[in-house]
């Protein structure tokens, strides 16, 4: 007799855990930005030789920062979706290098405009 209750106890948890579990899917959730969003038009901006004031005016305070030293800035931004309808996750970076405080090398999933190498006079 205890071994039947038990059963039909466990059998009973089984049910309600799989019912519930399978309404998670109505649940509505947020997108969630994180970091530097970076415009292509910003992005486009940017001139060899510019220094990392300017560099921190055209596309923002930088997310990471070299912990070694500040020659390096790290924009990163993720996009992780909410609902699976909606679109895949994805993330964007873009790594600024400097040298004596001008901007020598920028690379990650930007473009750079064809007067990258042209310097601010």
């Amino acid at each position: 007799m205890i071994k039947i209750r038990t059963l039909f106890s466990s059998l009973a948890i089984v049910l309600a855990a799989s019912s519930l579990s399978a309404c998670s899917s109505w649940v509505f959730r947020i997108d969630v930005p994180q970091g530097n969003f970076l415009d292509k038009k910003d992005v486009e901006k940017l001139r060899i030789g510019m220094t990392k004031e300017q560099v921190s005016y055209v596309l923002g305070n930088p997310v990471v920062r070299d912990t070694f030293g500040s020659d390096t800035f790290y924009y990163i931004y993720e996009m992780k979706r909410g609902s699976i309808s909606r679109g895949e996750d994805f993330r964007k970076e873009l790594i600024a290098r400097f040298e004596n405080d001008k901007l020598i090398e920028v690379t990650g999933d930007f473009e750079l405009s064809e007067d990258f190498n042209t310097p601010l006079l």
